[in-house]
């Protein structure tokens, strides 16, 4: 080699550590990347084997209103739900809107599996690009139904890679596990769409009805561009807030669904000139019969929830809640109230009094009717379910039905004297005077005729001889829910707390179907999302008298109507009842019933207690009573069957009694026990403790003891402060201050209060 040759290599092999040195750094670096992506590698594997598997995943099923039905299916309305989410058979979903969907959230969705490895790619580098720090986009539509169904909020709220990684795996296992067609259905059932009226809708059909205001089958090129649009920011595009934001929104779905060949452009440009054409569905937030809507979603919560009815989850589930009221007897009901409109406004309180009424079928306790003088816009209080009030003479029944069942005793031979009963009359309570409104007096008569005249005085004396707490007892086991003190005066309906229409008609049903009781119920049956249905429509009956004995009542009960107080109450077909005044004419009753139905009818004012120009339950109630069992009866006009073994009771005595000698000191509320009376021994008063003392101290002036509870209706509750004061017409009893005040005024219940009523107007 010459000289000048290896001049030449010594040149060219002077770069070589330079080189040797680059070589060097770049097999360093292939190294570190790959050994980083081994690691990254390892995490995300790491990463997606820890996911859950979708079958030990809770899928989340947002709620839904349930809708209410009357007794003819017509529906009354929906319980309202912060969800609504109504699910349909993909079938039912247009294909335009399948198509609208695909386009703008998943444009390869036919073409890849559960993930689309191009689309991670491109989100990828654009939120490299960005420098954002969570990962945008990229989302199939088989990943954003896992979102939806499986994974919790706060998870869906990070948007990490964690979260992506994991949110592929479960996506995975949900491909594996399902068609195309069913996911895409599954997606568009579960997708939020956004809020309306603090609303949020689930699922297409849902949206389609709460944006247009139809199914998601009569749904127009436009309005499923509008729809499909709404799931990638419900707030931002809804057309509701931000119309032009909406309209935005839909061209660029149109515009999407010219790329994917699904519509022309022509197409697009004529649906992008139409209106928004949104239109708000009031079907969520209007009831028909509020008042009847309102004990539904109260008694349902009730039947379904127990231990819980006021936070009840079961009502936002979607249920279909079929009530039993009946739709042309509650407008009878409506139109009976209202035909005696100049009345009511007749009686010199404070404006018009007010009117409830409640009817039932006897054979099954189904609630018929419920009908108010007011309207929702007035009050939400329901005085039919709510307004617990006196309910004057019209509480004798539950004597009436002590004597004959408790005694066997025959209310045509037993007899009493009528006159007034000064104070001091009964040792059990010293200061209580009763007397008649007219202050007339039959003399000695029996309890039938004492019945039909409705005299206070025979009633008071009966009572103390039968003993309270079994005429308590009797009035429970026929319907009366509320509290019942034992005291002298609730036979003639000094009650403490009082009690509803509802309850006075489903107390006297129980007469009307032969001596069984039914509890009353406004729901028949609850049909589930899944399909099953439970029953409430066919309540336990409970014996509560023979038949013969509840005929023996009912016959007594018939000659009211016939011949006594509730004569205004008769229509010319088989009907018993009895009416009610409470103390100075403050509340006005009449309860009565054929063989198919029983229905209570109250008068009062609203703002409380107040007296009533002409406040006899004859005069006001009755007519309303008369008008709505004649129409509503639909021409039946049957009467009861005679008992193959007639009643026989006998002579009832008693110390007030002049069927035969007092065994004990009158007004002790104690006998000794007679061979000639059934259970004498026991028939003593029963005190507040349900046991009869026999003693002359009184526990009923104890105001501790009358203190007025407030009812669960709107207004405020007041407390009372309980007096013993005489009465207008010189009867003595407790009484007490208004209970509850409604957002009108309407109170609840007034304590005890002392006698009233005359033998032919009460």
């Amino acid at each position: 080699m010459s000289r000048r040759d290896r001049q030449r290599r010594r040149r060219r092999n002077r770069g070589s550590p330079l080189k040797r040195f680059v070589a060097l750094t770049v097999v360093l670096i292939v190294c570190a990347v790959t050994v980083g992506a081994l690691s990254i590698a390892g995490w995300v594997v790491n990463v997606a084997q820890s996911a859950p598997s979708l079958s030990s995943l809770k899928v989340f099923k947002p709620g839904s209103p349930s809708q209410v039905f009357a007794a003819d299916g017509t529906s009354l309305g929906y319980i309202w739900s912060p969800d609504v989410h109504t699910p349909v058979p993909g079938a039912a979903i247009p294909q335009l809107v399948k198509n609208a969907t695909i386009a703008i959230e998943d444009r390869r969705f036919y073409q890849h599996g559960a993930l689309d490895y191009q689309g991670i790619l491109r989100a990828a580098i654009k939120d490299a690009v960005s420098g954002g720090d969570s990962l945008q986009g990229a989302s199939t539509l088989t990943m954003q139904l896992v979102d939806n169904l499986y994974l919790s909020q706060k998870l869906r709220s990070t948007r990490d890679l964690k979260y992506k990684i994991v949110q592929a795996k479960l996506a995975q296992q949900l491909a594996a596990q399902h068609t195309k067609t069913w996911i895409l259905d599954g997606y568009l059932n579960n997708v939020p769409y956004g809020t309306v009226g603090n609303q949020e809708a689930y699922g297409v059909q849902a949206a389609s009805e709460m944006f247009f205001d139809k199914p998601v089958d009569k749904l127009s090129l436009p309005q499923a561009a509008l729809l499909a649009g709404l799931p990638q920011a419900p707030s931002e595009y809804n057309p509701f807030t931000d119309a032009a934001a909406a309209r935005h929104r839909r061209a660029e779905v149109l515009q999407a669904m010219v790329a994917a060949n699904y519509i022309t452009q022509a197409q697009a440009n004529r649906a992008n000139r139409a209106h928004l054409e949104v239109t708000h569905d009031p079907s969520y937030s209007v009831h028909q019969q509020p008042y009847v809507f309102d004990y539904i979603k109260q008694q349902v919560a009730q039947d379904l929830c127990p231990k819980t009815p006021k936070n009840c989850p079961a009502l936002y589930d979607g249920l279909r809640i079929y009530s039993t009221i009946d739709l042309r007897k509650e407008a009878l009901a409506q139109k009976a109230i209202a035909n005696h409109e100049s009345l009511l406004a007749e009686q010199g309180g404070p404006g018009s009094a007010a009117a409830a009424l409640a009817s039932v079928d006897t054979s099954n306790g189904h609630i018929l009717a419920l009908a108010n003088s007011s309207t929702y816009a007035q009050t939400t209080f329901d005085y039919a379910t709510q307004a617990h009030r006196q309910p004057g003479s019209s509480f004798k029944t539950f004597a009436l039905m002590t004597l004959i069942h408790d005694y066997h005793g025959d209310p045509n031979s037993t007899y009493y004297t009528s006159k007034f009963l000064p104070a001091g009359w009964l040792a059990a309570d010293p200061t209580w005077s009763v007397h008649t409104a007219e202050e007339s007096y039959q003399g000695t008569i029996s309890v039938t005729k004492a019945t039909i005249v409705s005299d206070n005085t025979v009633f008071a004396q009966m009572a103390s001889d039968l003993g309270w707490g079994k005429l308590d007892a009797t009035a429970h086991a026929m319907g009366i829910t509320s509290p019942l003190d034992g005291n002298p005066a609730e036979v003639i309906g000094g009650l403490r707390v009082g009690v509803t229409p509802l309850e006075m008609a489903d107390a006297y049903a129980t007469l009307a179907n032969g001596g069984l009781h039914v509890p009353t119920t406004i729901i028949n049956k609850v049909v589930f999302p899944d399909g099953s249905v439970r029953n409430f429509g066919d309540p336990p009956q409970t014996r509560v008298f023979p038949y013969n004995e509840a005929y023996e009542g009912t016959s007594v009960l018939k000659q009211v109507i016939t011949s006594g107080t509730g004569t205004a109450a008769g229509y010319g077909c088989p009907a018993a009842g009895k009416t009610g005044t409470a103390n100075l004419l403050e509340n006005a009753w009449f309860v009565g019933y054929t063989p198919r139905m029983a229905t209570a009818v109250w008068v009062g004012y609203p703002q409380g207690n107040i007296p009533m120009a002409d406040g006899f339950g004859g005069t006001l109630a009755a007519p309303i009573w008369h008008d709505y069992m004649q129409t509503a009866s639909g021409g039946y006009c049957g009467d009861w069957t005679a008992p193959t073994q007639p009643f026989q009771g006998t002579a009832f005595f008693g110390p007030f009694s002049v069927t035969g000698a007092p065994t004990t000191t009158p007004g002790t509320g104690q006998t000794q026990a007679n061979p000639k009376i059934p259970n004498s021994a026991t028939n003593g008063g029963a005190g507040l403790s349900g046991a009869g003392t026999g003693t002359t101290t009184s526990p009923y002036n104890n105001p501790t003891l009358y203190a007025q509870p407030p009812q669960s209706g709107s207004g405020t509750a007041t407390t009372p402060t309980p007096t013993h004061t005489t009465g207008a017409t010189g009867s003595t009893g407790q009484t007490g201050t208004a209970g509850q005040t409604g957002s009108t005024g309407q109170t609840g219940s007034t304590g005890q209060t002392g006698s009233t009523g005359g033998p032919k107007k009460h």
